[in-house]
């Protein structure tokens, strides 16, 4: 009788790893002994191999089927592709599917062909698919995207509610494993409540993603924040990258700018057809568009494992969603960039958006009102995030609740010298210039406050009668950018405030006064931090060079860069001829793993980060050829 694999078997063998990444061995573990799992853990830390190596386990051990309850649609196809060329017997039911597709993988289930079924939530009280699972007998349930199940979640949906009434019409209760990229402790409680978890084994494994760089650009305007935005896709031109856009509108004029700059972008909002969607989409996936200018619609499940940077052009309207986006970047281990360009427009543009949100159903006046309050004070949180000087990689550790050193080294903060400036003076005419256009009962937004100072002639300071204040002027030898960020640092800092509306203008707050009369808390100096000089290179990992693995092309020698170049050629030569992502062959950091190591055998190719046996099969000739050509 055949000894059934171990997990770890099933890791080396089927997907290629050597060993578990953190976290993972324990929750396989926990699944493969019949225990309910909570596994909170950042994206690109593995959260599908959580559970598709039990599923491989259970089914040679007993037979049983695993059911992966996903609300996304792509990521259903995409991880069943990956899944096949690994070998593995995997499928998908969803509303895509005509019914002659849905009835062979329901034959699929029924006859044991297959180990490994996703399905969307509204598939879940199906009465055939009940009856055909119930039949095959479900071994594990593993709820991705956990959160959606929470009205506190980023994405609640109420399909997700269909869950515990599915588990509750099987015949025996299986084991279910919650996974998802974000949870607070409110979410976390909701979780275990809505899916009725057991004594559940539960992981919160660190929010750090290494291998990702944060930067925080501050352009003045639609033309600069344009400019930035086309050179920095420019200098990345043969990488793939996504640019999210907070309104459809922003996508298309992101996108045609892209487009006539000569960069190969396409773009994704809810107001395409499908048709359109899917096909520019497949073009991203496929790499024959390089930019995807997109809303939040777009990369939510999408498993594309060599996005090399994340660009938001707007602001998020959260530190979750920030951090979640910016993550679809680096997902196969190599290095990434996460830019959020901000002005302080957009904080204007994602108050209308959070207005503009449909109120939930179910919920009391108390409870909309709660929810309100909340997304007020995420929004407040991500401008903390754009304007902070601090280490961005800390500042988004400590949002969500981990410890960080000060320094990281690979953020756009860390890597610029800063100067710290007396600006006391400046400040308090700034107010000023507030007070005496409130005493006149006037008001006015920012940058006429700062024509204002600095002495403008134009017609609409003029015709207001704003010379003739005593602030007039009094700023004139300083420039405007410098005005506009001494008034967003006072308005952060709540001695101003920047009011609501189709034109938010700058308003006094209850500390003007005693920040005017220099009282307590604001008797001392009024330092800002500014950039000085030219950014500092990235720290590189500390590690001896010939015991550290080579995790991202740069850090490869002249002959190992060659030789990444024509692997990624012909990576995308069998891609073409299948049909395929190029990913689905071998990762970016596979191909990296395979210049480093440049295996001369068949046995030296498995030994490569991401080979399992079925790919060594498949591709191990025609990749070692090249190697050792």
């Amino acid at each position: 009788m055949t000894t059934p694999p171990t997990a770890l078997d099933i890791l080396r063998e089927t997907f290629g790893y050597q060993s578990f990444r953190p976290h993972q061995a324990e929750i396989v573990d926990a699944a493969l002994c019949g225990r309910d799992v909570l596994a909170v853990m950042p994206t690109s830390a593995g959260k599908s191999i959580c559970y598709q190596v039990p599923a491989l386990a259970l089914a040679a051990r007993t037979g049983g089927l695993t059911l992966v309850v996903s609300p996304l649609i792509s990521l259903m196809a995409d991880q069943v592709g990956a899944l096949r060329q690994a070998g593995v017997a995997a499928s998908y039911l969803n509303s895509t599917l005509s019914g002659g597709e849905r009835a062979n993988v329901l034959h699929g289930i029924a006859s044991g062909a297959l180990a490994l079924v996703y399905v969307a939530p509204e598939r879940l009280d199906d009465p055939a698919f009940v009856e055909t699972v119930s039949a095959r007998g479900v071994a594990l349930v593993a709820v991705d995207e956990a959160h959606c199940i929470s009205q506190w979640g980023n994405d609640f949906r109420p399909s997700y509610q269909r869950i515990i009434e599915f588990l509750g019409a099987l015949p025996a209760r299986p084991p279910v494993m919650a996974l998802t990229a974000t949870a607070t402790r409110a979410v976390r409680r909701d979780i275990v409540g809505a899916l009725g978890l057991v004594d559940p084994f539960v992981v919160i494994a660190s929010f750090d993603r290494p291998n990702l760089s944060f930067a925080v650009s501050r352009p003045r305007g639609r033309a600069e924040k344009d400019r930035t935005l086309v050179a920095f896709c420019r200098q990345r031109a043969e990488r793939s990258g996504i640019v999210y856009c907070s309104s459809r509108r922003a996508v298309e004029e992101v996108c045609d700018e892209l487009r006539d700059e000569g960069l190969l972008a396409t773009r994704y909002h809810a107001g395409l057809s499908p048709e359109e969607r899917e096909r520019n989409q497949d073009d991203f996936l496929y790499d024959r568009a390089r930019v995807m200018v997109a809303t939040n619609a777009f990369g939510m499940g999408i498993d594309k494992s060599n996005v090399s940077y994340v660009v938001h052009y707007n602001l998020p309207l959260s530190l979750e969603n920030y951090y979640q986006e910016a993550g679809r970047a680096g997902r196969d281990g190599t290095r990434a960039e996460c830019l959020l360009l901000y002005s302080p427009g957009d904080v204007h543009t994602a108050e209308f958006l959070l207005s503009r949100s449909e109120p939930r159903e179910g919920l009391t006046d108390e409870q909309v009102e709660a929810l309100a309050e909340r997304d007020a004070e995420r929004l407040r949180q991500m401008v903390f995030y754009a304007t902070t000087t601090e280490c961005l990689r800390a500042h988004i550790l400590r949002y969500f609740g981990e410890e960080a050193p000060a320094y990281c080294g690979n953020c756009g903060n860390c890597l610029t010298d800063f100067e710290e400036v007396d600006a006391t003076t400046d400040a308090l005419k700034v107010v000023s210039c507030v007070a005496r256009i409130a005493q006149r009962g006037r008001s006015a937004g920012a940058a006429m406050i700062a024509d204002v100072l600095r002495g403008s002639r134009g017609e609409k300071v003029l015709s207001r009668g704003f010379d003739t204040l005593s602030t007039y002027g009094i700023m004139a030898d300083v420039p405007a950018a410098r005005v506009r960020e001494l008034i967003d640092e006072l308005v952060f800092r709540g001695v101003l405030a920047r009011t609501g509306g189709d034109y938010p203008t700058i308003a006094l707050t209850g500390s003007s006064g005693a920040f005017l009369r220099r009282e307590a808390p604001w008797d001392g100096p009024f330092v800002l931090k500014v950039a000085r000089g030219v950014p500092k290179a990235a720290r590189v990992p500390a590690a001896p060079e010939k015991t550290r693995a080579a995790t991202d092309v740069s850090e490869l020698d002249e002959v190992g860069q060659i030789l990444y170049a024509e692997l990624t050629e012909l990576r995308g030569e069998l891609a073409r001829e299948q049909g395929v992502p190029s990913y689905f062959i071998f990762s970016n950091a596979t191909l990296v793993d395979m210049c480093a190591k440049r295996p001369r055998t068949l046995e030296e190719f498995l030994g490569v980060s991401g080979v399992g046996a079925k790919k060594a099969e498949r591709y191990g000739d025609l990749f070692l050829a090249r190697i050792n050509a």
